[in-house]
């Protein structure tokens, strides 16, 4: 019998393995100084391209205030215990009902971890006769609740009508067999392409097809939409949305999430979601501090408003300077390159030193060997300064693309790994 352990001094994974080279710099780096437009990185400053604060709510004056206030007047114990147990209170609710309302349903639940929340709520809501189809390019958080399902599960191309359509046939003829119901999950934006998920076209096909829709809308509340309910909104299909979901982590600029849905279907879910029934209640601080943040989103349009300035200045800028950013329909903005993960740790260093400009970089196997994808997320804290500034750099990272340098920067790194 080996040592459960053997596999893990041999083999550390596709991204582990880089450790020696990546880590404290290209992996857990570590941002300092108040999270805002520049920051500090390994003590100088850089133009921060990498925090999802979209409204740029997480430093601001009257968000920090009602935060201090919250935790002078409760600590950060209060209330203690689960929901159901001993850590309700009338806030809870309060922010429950004004969620809802925003985002058009009924009712809504507070959870804790937007991760923890969806994998939670996927488990809730299927059982063994039910089957589940998902797109294939879905977030980490929905792949581990559709693991979770004990029943069968079927992925789509991403963002592929034909593919849907082809899987809803499939998961139909199961479900007569065992009497089971069909649940489709989609992104309403898609946190690496940026891409906003075929909502409207999903939803069309309810007409041909009896299931179920949930919808990750993380990177769409708030930034998408009249009002920023979301992707939903922004498609004109919020109502056709069963399960919505999103988290505090974005816009918001806190910790926590929800979901929304009818009343009947909340009141199910808020009894048998194994993750929020066992668990300690989100604390009040947090909860306080989400109820000023969705006034300033419903109150303050104009955050939205500088956001999209500088959306529309960064991304139209790459464009121009002939960088193919996909086809993002979102804040998310995804830079594609060719090439390894030693050239691509070359070019990010290279950015960061020469340039001043901090973005995050993501390679296989979160995408296909060959790619590299630079991420950057605008938000409102950014200027027109800082596009600017950026667009400089990535003119001239293009040029050193294409005469090769870091190709050849790359090669000692190449040959310590063996590769």
């Amino acid at each position: 019998m080996k040592d459960l352990f053997n596999k893990i001094y041999k083999d550390k994974g596709p991204l582990g393995k880089w450790a020696d080279q990546a880590e404290g710099y290209f992996v857990f780096p570590k941002l300092e100084g108040e999270i805002s437009n520049r920051m500090k990185f390994q003590g100088k400053e850089v133009i921060t391209w990498s925090v999802n604060d979209y409204l740029g709510l997480a430093n601001h004056p009257e968000v920090r205030k009602v935060d201090a206030e919250a935790g002078a007047k409760y600590g950060s114990a209060y209330p203690m215990g689960a929901r159901m147990m001993s850590g309700h209170t009338h806030l809870h609710e309060q922010l429950q009902t004004e969620l809802a309302e925003f985002v058009s349903k009924e009712a809504a639940y507070l959870l804790n971890f937007g991760y923890q929340g969806m994998v939670s709520t996927i488990d809730a809501l299927v059982g063994k006769n039910d089957v589940i189809v998902y797109d294939v390019d879905a977030h980490a958080c929905i792949i581990d609740g559709v693991r979770l399902h004990m029943g069968k599960r079927f992925t789509y191309k991403h963002n592929d009508v034909e593919s849907i359509e082809k899987n809803l046939k499939r998961a139909e003829k199961i479900a007569e067999q065992t009497g089971g119901g069909i649940l489709l999950i989609s992104e309403g934006v898609f946190g690496m392409r940026g891409e906003q998920g075929r909502l409207k076209e999903i939803v069309a096909l309810k007409k041909k097809y009896n299931f179920r829709l949930f919808v990750d809308d993380a990177h769409g509340f708030g930034t998408l939409g009249k009002t920023g309910a979301g992707a939903g909104e922004e498609q004109g299909v919020q109502d056709d949305i069963d399960v919505y979901f999103a988290t505090f982590a974005k816009s918001m600029a806190s910790t926590g999430a929800f979901i929304a849905a009818d009343q009947e279907v909340i009141d199910y879910l808020k009894y048998n979601l194994r993750s929020q029934m066992f668990a300690k209640s989100l604390q009040m601080q947090l909860v306080e501090g989400a109820l000023k943040r969705l006034d300033m989103l419903k109150t303050m349009p104009e955050l939205k408003e500088k956001l999209w300035v500088n959306v529309d200045a960064l991304q139209n800028g790459l464009r121009e300077r002939g960088f193919d950013i996909g086809t993002t329909q979102s804040c998310v903005t995804p830079v594609y390159l060719k090439g390894s993960i030693p050239e691509a740790m070359a070019l990010v260093k290279d950015l960061r030193e020469n340039h001043g400009v901090f973005c995050s970089i993501v390679v296989y196997p979160v995408i296909p060997k060959g790619l590299i994808l630079l991420r950057l997320i605008p938000t409102a804290s950014h200027t027109l300064k800082d596009v600017e500034e950026t667009l400089d750099a990535f003119g001239a990272i293009r040029e050193r693309l294409e005469n090769g340098t870091y190709k050849r920067m790359s090669a000692a790194v190449a040959a310590s790994m063996g590769e």
